[in-house]
């Protein structure tokens, strides 16, 4: 009895290894995409991708495009006629316009990281469930979000208090602290990242700063590179903050400059017609083209960020992580 009974036993085994192979074979052809739907997927996002390009293309050959033509024939994207008369007009300052790059450049780094910091470290305490005050904090945050004292307290605030004007700091205080990114960066704590490894991590004893530092910060690189992406888009195109608080010329970032180059030739070219004999001058600035020029100029190295911060957008880096 004792034989039969053995025997018995290692059958049962594989007929379930069997029933679970089967599952794992009919899961998997449920999920696997069919050759003809991974072909018409393919194709509908390279029409998307077409369709975000296109606009791209259309002002790079705008800008490059002779600005009597654009008035009589419109905007093409394979123009007849090249001209490159209007990146020689918005470049013939080279010399600003490369210290607003660095301004740009400096406040989107800074303004960045400082900003990833203090929204990490804001939104981790009110992730945890054992930080008596998070709910306190949290209604701050919300609060923030609903309410806010209006422009002009606002800037009474940073150029009476804090003394900020004409500072580099006045573009990226602005930015430093936002509340909808705390509530984010904390839903992503609180959901991805498991108990279990601070816990473990308080009984080999690691204190709070390093269980931080060194466990929840690179488990929340999705995160951070999405939050991260945002600040740079946001200090990258700021102009709004030097017009309220900038009039040192050796201060103007990039998108400011830009702003007042285009203010500069719509009041030209709006006078040409009552300035006698400069008329004429002022009819061939390169009005449209000019400003698909400062378009393209602006936008060029923002868009090298993307590659940078696409790597990071990745799902289950906590996936196992509990395993072992």
């Amino acid at each position: 009895m004792e034989s039969k009974t053995l025997k018995k036993e290692p059958l049962k085994k594989l007929s379930q290894q069997s029933k679970e192979g089967r599952r794992a074979e009919s899961l998997e052809n449920v999920t696997k995409i069919s050759k003809k739907a991974d072909i018409v997927i393919n194709i509908i996002m390279i029409i998307l991708a077409l369709l975000c390009l296109y606009p791209l293309f259309l002002v790079f050959s705008i800008s490059i495009t002779d600005e009597q033509l654009i008035s009589h024939a419109g905007y093409q994207l394979f123009p007849d006629k090249l001209s490159f008369r209007a990146y020689s007009y918005v470049l013939r300052e080279a010399t600003d316009i490369l210290r607003a790059y660095g301004v740009t450049i400096f406040v989107t780094v800074v303004g960045s990281l400082l900003s990833l910091t203090i929204i990490s470290l804001y939104a981790y305490p009110l992730s945890r469930d054992d930080f008596e005050h998070r709910k306190l904090f949290t209604f701050l945050v919300f609060f923030t979000m609903l309410f806010n004292a209006g422009l002009v307290p606002w800037y009474m605030v940073y150029v009476n208090v804090l003394h900020l004007k004409n500072s580099i700091f006045a573009m990226i205080l602005p930015g430093l602290f936002t509340p909808l990114y705390v509530l984010i960066m904390r839903t992503f704590f609180k959901m991805s990242i498991p108990n279990g490894i601070i816990e473990a991590a308080k009984l080999d004893g690691a204190s709070e700063f390093r269980i931080f530092a060194q466990i929840v910060l690179p488990l929340a690189k999705p995160a951070l590179a999405s939050i991260g992406l945002f600040n740079v888009l946001y200090y990258w195109n700021d102009w709004y903050s030097p017009l309220l608080f900038i009039t040192d010329e050796r201060l103007f970032n990039l998108q400011y400059m830009m702003y007042r180059i285009d203010r500069s030739i719509t009041y030209l070219v709006s006078q040409s017609n009552t300035l006698g004999n400069v008329s004429e001058l002022l009819a061939n600035i390169p009005s449209q083209t000019a400003r698909m020029a400062m378009a393209i100029i602006a936008i060029g190295p923002i868009i090298f960020a993307y590659p940078f911060f696409q790597k990071y957008f990745v799902a289950g880096l906590t996936v196992g992580s509990m395993k072992g």
